[in-house]
């Protein structure tokens, strides 16, 4: 137990807590983010505050999102930061972004080491309200990287590969070492980059489709589409729009789930419809 402790704080599982310690890496990851005064900086997770402090030497005001309340308080009594700090001590799941984006007066910068554990679910919240965010900067997983810029015809190739690449353009910043975590992680790293397109590169007439679509298809990934998707598309119907049968959901391309999700949007049943991602 004492190993884990570092810096007076007993890192907590159920927040999926791991403190950035490399300070080559902090440096990196801010100068990948590049804050400038008058953005609307948010942070999701800021935990010991390893990225905050460089990224507060170049802004006046920045806004922290944490759920561990301890953190928070720490956060709100530190000698320098507490001034330039917005803290708010809460899920980052349950955040409206359109609101605070509208408090603070400009689209968002977000960024943040975010628990493994919380990482996709919180990336799919977060494409609710690209509208109001300018880019995104994560530590996350690289297993879960390599599945955000994941290219067809390959196996980390998923849904969250589909939805991401249709609202953003995704770059690896770079990768990050075990060891440069306390307490160390399991898992392998990497720091990633999402900037919003301006207009997504495919029409998509009904978002909702190509979510609805890709669970469908990726639920059931080692099938073919013809058995996947069988309760969508009759096989005429597939093969009409070009899709061989043979095809599994790893085979298709962004512009294909956008493709198909377009022909659904004209007739899906009602039953099928899906509000959310």
């Amino acid at each position: 137990m004492h190993n884990r402790y570092y810096q007076g704080h007993f890192p907590r599982k159920c927040f999926g807590q791991h403190f950035l310690q490399d300070s080559d890496i902090i440096e990196s990851i801010v100068a990948a983010i590049d804050p400038k005064l008058g953005q609307a900086i948010v942070e999701i997770g800021p935990g010991l505050g390893a990225l905050t402090k460089l990224v507060a030497e170049y802004i006046d005001t920045m806004t922290v999102i944490e759920l561990d309340r301890y953190l928070a308080a720490r956060l709100a009594s530190h000698p320098v930061m507490q001034q330039k700090l917005n803290i708010m001590q809460q899920d980052a799941m349950k955040v409206n972004f359109a609101d605070l984006s509208k408090s603070l007066g400009h689209p968002l910068r977000i960024f943040g080491n975010l628990p493994y554990n919380i990482s996709t679910p919180l990336i799919f919240c977060l494409f609710r309200y690209l509208d109001v965010i300018h880019d995104m900067h994560f530590m996350l997983q690289k297993e879960v990287v390599n599945r955000l810029i994941a290219n067809p015809n390959n196996k980390t190739y998923g849904r969250l590969s589909v939805i991401a690449q249709y609202y953003c353009q995704i770059n690896l910043v770079l990768e990050v070492p075990p060891g440069s975590f306390r307490p160390a992680p399991k898992v392998e790293s990497a720091v990633v980059r999402l900037v919003p397109y301006d207009t997504p590169p495919y029409l998509v007439k009904d978002i909702n489709q190509l979510s609805t679509l890709t669970r469908l298809a990726f639920n059931q990934r080692r099938k073919t589409i013809r058995n996947s998707l069988g309760n969508l598309f009759s096989v005429e119907q597939l093969l009409k729009q070009g899709f061989m049968t043979t095809l599994r959901a790893e085979n298709l391309s962004v512009e294909q789930y956008c493709s198909l999700a377009n022909v659904l949007a004209e007739r899906l049943p009602e039953h099928y419809k899906d509000s959310k991602f």
